[in-house]
């Protein structure tokens, strides 16, 4: 069978441990028929045993059903994962990247095979994250691992693979290339690919069926756009092809020629897309510091707001060939390494937080913006056009990423009680659109913004009320091995909304961060399972579905402002992602 991580001679067994609340749950959410829906979870621990360095090898895939959760909730009956053999039993997860995606698939060019397989090239790791396309039938996967670079695609009925890429090497960093995070866009016929240390924008064109089934994923390098400076392709995307563990053929195709013009240095306004790229062309208000691609987070009118690790935006047209630049914004206007965003009536919420390398450990940022859609078009609006309105910051924001005012730094570390840092990532809208809630990842709270008016207002995820009253399910859930760790931390990451507007689902980090370990280590790492209440202005944690992985045995020589943890737990869940059955 195909599940758990024993199918894999080099793999790993998980044992879930899935704690619940016995909270009654009154519904103040927006009532919608369905029939039911499945809770996608990224770990990006390693499920190979003996793996030196956390998150390069495999990852770890749970999958809870609607049914399960809720009966969590009402009785304290825990949720079993998903398998992956496509019979989607309760019992049989969770489920091993390096099984869905065996070592033996073998990686072609344009010109053919390369005589390599998944098993002979490195960074095939740390799933970072997970994305329902529009129609609910399949799934991307995003494998973070430096220097690996791998995207996926798996069939989110049958559980198996159908689709693997690995994205383009440039000089625009030293790790060359990495997926991040990639977005699909608005009606599924694309995937829009963040190759965070390739500074490149990629897409891969998606052909389907009339009943919405994908009949081929092609790997467009004509679109590519680079958005770095001095850029230079050093290795050609490349397609997997070979049989999945259901024993069916994956599919693939990479076409196309990268295009000189869209890797030039300059934006269509003349300024440097990213600083330095000529002595006198950096752009007036701080420019773009460093263009690493944090996510493309794509609009209704398939506009991708390309968020950066220095600060900064840049706007593309997705459809065009090769994708353009649209809009681009400073630093000083639009501040902070977004990853939140989400479209409420033509509007983009966008979400700034702290650097991911290690200067963002004395950083502290909560912002969020709102940007006018219906504003862009086919060709270049003027630098900072249309002007962000600035929806919040955080009075003690650091003076970095673009911020210019506040302290240099601070260093208060991440210890709940203790710290006074913030860090904005994750974001969701309700199911009505009313509300925004962003997530605050060192804090454990979520600030929620009426989408309208703009007010706020802010919950707790430690206590029972989401107000501060009574012991929280991150505090019945968490990790008992280590005395001196901090309990009921839930450190919140990416999350999403229920399809019937119930609950927000929202990813905890574990007690060993792979990625981002100076503002999110966690204690209970698994899926939040927050109730919305107030017609969702306001929610409360009711339970958490807890992921596991003691056999990953990397070790970490220190958790940056944090607890160095001595116990086993490795889990480290980063995203959250449904699909409706």
């Amino acid at each position: 069978m195909l599940g758990k991580f024993k199918i894999i001679p080099r793999g790993i067994n998980l044992v879930l441990i899935a704690i619940a609340t016995t909270l009654l749950i009154v519904y103040q959410g927006v009532a919608m028929d369905h029939t039911g829906y499945e809770v996608w979870g990224s770990d990006q621990s390693n499920s190979v045993v003996g793996i030196e360095t956390i998150g390069t090898d495999g990852g770890v895939i749970w999958i809870w059903d609607s049914k399960d959760i809720e009966q969590q909730i009402e009785s304290g009956i825990e949720a079993q994962p998903l398998g992956c053999d496509g019979n989607n039993r309760a019992g049989d997860g969770p489920c091993d990247v390096n099984a869905v995606f065996p070592p033996t698939l073998t990686e072609y060019n344009e010109n053919g095979a390369t005589g390599q397989t998944i098993a002979d090239l490195p960074g095939f790791g740390r799933l970072h994250g997970m994305i329902t396309d529009p129609q609910n039938k399949y799934l991307n996967l995003n494998l973070f691992a430096p220097t690996g670079g791998y995207v996926g695609i798996m069939d989110g009925e049958t559980k198996e693979a159908i689709a693997l890429f690995r994205v383009t090497g440039t000089n625009g960093s030293p790790a060359g290339r990495s997926v991040h995070m990639s977005f699909w866009n608005d009606d599924g016929s694309a995937l829009l690919v963040a190759n965070l240390n390739g500074k490149l924008l990629e897409r891969i064109d998606i052909t389907r069926d009339a009943q919405g089934k994908i009949t081929n994923a092609i790997y467009n390098k004509s679109a590519s756009l680079g958005v770095g400076k001095g850029m230079e392709v050093t290795a050609p995307a490349t397609v997997f092809l070979g049989k999945n563990a259901h024993n069916h053929d994956l599919m693939g195709e990479i076409i196309g020629d990268y295009q000189q013009a869209a890797m030039a240095d300059l934006t269509p306004n003349g300024v440097c897309k990213e600083n330095g790229c000529t002595a006198d062309q950096n752009p007036i208000l701080g420019g773009r510091t460093n263009n690493l691609i944090i996510c493309p987070i794509v609009s209704s009118t398939n506009h991708a707001y390309i968020t950066l690790a220095g600060g900064g935006l840049l706007v593309a047209n997705t459809e065009q060939t090769p994708m353009t630049i649209v809009g681009e914004y400073d630093n000083q206007v639009l501040n902070g390494a977004g990853c939140g965003g989400v479209e409420v009536n033509g509007k983009m919420w966008l979400n700034g937080g702290i650097s991911a390398s290690d200067a963002g450990a004395t950083q502290s940022t909560f912002t969020v913006y709102n940007i006018d859609d219906t504003a862009f078009g086919d060709t270049a609006n003027a630098p900072n056009t249309p002007y962000p309105t600035l929806v919040y910051k955080g009075a003690d924001n650091t003076a970095t990423n673009g911020n210019t005012r506040g302290e240099a730094t601070n260093n208060s570390g991440q210890l709940p009680g203790i710290t006074t840092r913030r860090d904005s990532h994750g974001m969701a809208r309700t199911v009505n659109g009313k509300y925004i809630h962003t997530v605050d990842r060192i804090q454990n709270i979520i600030e929620v913004f009426n989408s309208q008016t703009f007010d706020h207002l802010s919950y707790d995820l430690t206590s029972e009320d989401g107000k501060g009253n009574g012991m929280g399910a991150c505090a019945i859930a968490s990790i008992n091995d280590d005395a001196d760790l901090p309990k009921n931390d839930p450190a919140p990451d990416l999350m999403e909304e229920s399809p019937d507007g119930k609950y927000l689902y929202v990813a905890f980090r574990g007690p060993i961060p792979v990625s981002v370990a100076h503002s999110s280590q966690g204690s209970c790492p698994g899926v939040g399972v927050v109730e919305l209440q107030y017609n969702g202005s306001f929610g409360r944690l009711v339970s958490v579905l807890r992921s596991s992985n003691t056999e990953d045995s990397a070790s970490v020589a220190s958790i940056a402002g944090g607890h160095n943890y001595q116990g086993l737990e490795h889990s480290d869940l980063h995203g959250v992602t449904i699909r409706r059955k």
